[in-house]
C-alpha cells in the first residue's frame, strides 16, 4: 500500500500540469463556433491551480456583434445565410463616437475616435469598427469615406456601445451641400480589398448634398422640388453629385461581402453599386428608398477565359428581405432605368423575400443577358411598378414586360411564390406616395417653320430652330430619411425585418 501511494503523487502533479485547449473552428474564414479555452497551471509547490476560461459565443449575421441588443433586425427568414464574424475582446475593435470622440484618441471604448474614416485608416484588415449614433461626413467635412481594406463596420450604437438600434440612435453618413463644392464621390467606397467586409446598421443619405429645383416638381408635404440633374446648376449651392451611396469598384479583389440592416435613401445614382469578382455578395434586411437608376446593381468582374461567346461565373449574389421603394429613372422623362434590382452578368443571383414597389420601370431588370440558369426570383412581393414587375430580354432587340403572376412561365432557374399585392401595413410617407402615383411628364414644342427667322435660316442653308419646354410634377424628390426607418418590420417574413 505504501508503494502505491508514493506512485500516485507524481501522476497527480503531471495531470494538473497539462494544458487542455479546444481549437477554434472557422469555416470559410467567417462564422466562429463556440470556443472554450481552458488553461490549467500549477505553481512550483503544486499546491495551487488557476483556471482561466475564455468564451467566444457564435453571433449570426442578423444579430448584433458581441450579444448587444439590436433593433430592427430581430429575426430574418431562415433561408438567409448567416455570415457575421465577431472578435473575442474589445482589443480587436475600434470605437467611434462623433459626440464624445477625438481623432487623437486610441479608439478604445473609453476613448473613442471621432470619425469613421480615421478608424478605417488605422484599422487592420478584418478589424471591427463600432460607431455610435450621429452624422458623419468624414474628417474635416470632406463629404465621403473610402477604404482600401476589408473592415467590418457596425453602426447605430448608443454612446456606451452596449445597444445597437438604427431607429433610436442611427449612424448616418450624410454629407452636406457644402461638401459638393470640392468632392464628388460615393458616400462610402471600397477601392481594393473586400474579402470579409461587413456593413451593418448604417444610414446612407445623400438628401442634404443633392441639388433640388426651386421652380419645378413640388409635392405638397415634401421638402424641395425635383432632383436636378448633375448638368443643371441650382440657384443656390452646387450641382448634384452623380455617384452611388455605397460603391465597390470593379477593380476590387474578390471575397465575401455582407451588407445588412442598413438604409439607403436619396441616392442621386445607385443606392448600392458593386463589382463582384468572387465569393458571395449578400444584401439582406435593408431599406432602399428614393434612389435614382436602380436601388441595387451588382455585376461580375472576373475574366472570361473560355473563348468567344462564353461567360464566366464570378460568384453568388443573394438579395433577401429588403424593402425597395421609389426607384427613379435616370432622366426626368421616366423613359430610362428606374429599377429595384438590376440583374447584371457573370453572377448567380438569388432574389427572395423582398418587397419591391413603386419603381418607375420595373422591380427587377433581367435584360443584360445573364444566363437564365443563374437567376432565381422566389417569394417576393411586387406592387405598383409602373412598367410591370420584370423586364426580360430572351433575345437581342427584345424586351418583355411581365407581371409577377406570369413568372412561372419564365425559363430561369427558379421563379416560385412571387405575388403582386399592395402591403397595407407598409409605413410609407403618404405625401411622397401621392406624388409618385400622380407623377407626370409633359413636353411642349415651340416651332414655327414659317417664322421670319427660320425663313432666313433656310435661305442661308442654316438649320431651322425651335424650342421644347418640359415639365415634370415629381422626380426623385427628397424622401424624409427618418421616415425610411419606419419601414423595418412592416410585414412578417417579407422585406426588411
Amino acid at each position: 500500500m505504501r508503494i502505491k501511494n508514493t506512485l500516485l503523487i507524481p501522476v497527480i502533479i503531471l495531470v494538473l500540469a497539462l494544458t487542455v485547449q479546444a481549437q477554434t473552428v472557422t469555416p470559410n474564414g467567417m462564422g466562429k463556433n463556440v470556443v472554450t479555452h481552458v488553461k490549467q497551471s500549477v505553481n512550483k509547490n503544486a499546491d495551487k491551480t488557476v483556471n482561466k476560461v475564455e468564451k467566444n459565443v457564435e453571433t449570426k449575421a442578423n444579430k448584433p456583434p458581441n450579444n448587444v441588443n439590436s433593433t430592427p433586425a430581430t429575426k430574418i427568414n431562415s433561408s438567409v445565410t448567416s455570415v457575421s464574424a465577431v472578435p473575442s475582446s474589445n482589443e480587436n475593435i475600434i470605437f467611434v463616437s462623433k459626440q464624445n470622440g477625438n481623432n487623437k484618441n486610441p479608439g478604445t471604448k473609453e476613448a473613442p475616435l471621432k470619425n469613421l474614416d480615421k478608424a478605417i485608416s488605422i484599422a487592420s484588415p478584418g478589424t471591427e469598427i463600432h460607431v455610435a449614433g450621429g452624422v458623419d461626413i468624414g474628417t474635416l467635412g470632406v463629404g465621403f469615406i473610402e477604404s482600401t481594406k476589408a473592415v467590418k463596420i457596425f453602426g447605430s450604437y448608443d454612446e456606451s456601445f452596449t445597444t445597437q438600434n438604427i431607429v433610436a440612435h442611427p449612424t448616418c453618413i450624410q454629407p452636406d451641400v457644402e461638401s459638393a463644392r470640392s468632392t464628388r464621390k460615393a458616400l462610402l467606397r471600397f477601392t481594393k480589398d473586400v474579402a470579409g467586409t461587413v456593413i451593418d446598421n448604417i444610414v446612407f443619405d445623400a438628401g442634404e448634398r443633392n441639388a433640388y429645383s426651386s421652380k419645378e416638381g413640388f409635392v405638397e408635404g415634401i421638402e424641395k422640388g425635383r432632383l436636378l440633374m448633375p448638368t443643371e446648376k441650382p440657384v443656390i449651392g452646387y450641382p448634384t453629385v452623380d455617384e452611388p451611396l455605397l460603391s465597390f469598384l470593379s477593380a476590387t479583389t474578390g471575397g465575401d461581402v455582407t451588407i445588412q440592416n442598413c438604409v439607403f435613401v436619396n441616392g442621386a445614382s445607385f443606392g448600392l453599386q458593386a463589382g463582384h469578382r468572387s465569393g458571395k455578395f449578400t444584401v439582406k434586411n435593408n431599406v432602399f428608398v428614393g434612389n435614382r437608376m436602380a436601388a441595387i446593381e451588382i455585376y461580375g468582374t472576373c475574366a472570361s477565359t473560355g473563348g468567344p461567346n462564353t461567360m464566366a461565373l464570378c460568384g453568388e449574389v443573394e438579395i433577401a428581405n429588403n424593402t425597395i421603394l421609389f426607384s427613379w429613372s435616370r432622366t426626368k422623362d421616366f423613359l430610362d432605368m428606374g429599377y429595384g434590382v438590376r440583374v447584371m452578368t457573370k453572377c448567380n443571383y438569388n432574389i427572395h423575400h423582398n418587397i419591391i414597389g413603386a419603381s418607375i420601370l420595373s422591380a427587377v431588370d433581367h435584360t443584360r443577358f445573364n444566363k437564365n440558369e443563374w437567376v432565381k426570383v422566389d417569394n417576393n412581393i411586387f406592387f405598383v411598378n409602373k412598367d410591370k414587375d420584370l423586364h426580360y430580354s430572351p433575345a437581342s432587340n427584345t424586351r418583355l414586360r411581365i407581371n409577377a403572376s406570369e413568372f412561372g412561365d419564365l425559363d430561369i432557374a427558379s421563379a416560385n411564390g412571387n405575388r403582386n399585392e399592395i402591403p397595407k401595413d407598409l409605413k410609407v410617407n403618404k405625401a411622397y406616395l401621392e406624388g409618385y402615383l400622380s407623377a407626370r411628364y409633359s413636353e411642349k414644342a415651340d416651332f414655327d417653320p414659317n417664322s421670319p427667322a427660320n425663313q432666313w435660316r433656310t435661305a442661308m442653308g442654316i438649320n431651322m430652330q425651335g424650342t421644347i419646354s418640359s415639365n415634370v410634377s415629381m422626380f426623385a424628390n427628397k424622401y424624409p430619411w427618418k421616415d425610411a426607418l419606419s419601414l423595418f418590420g412592416n410585414l412578417k417574413g417579407y422585406g426588411a425585418q
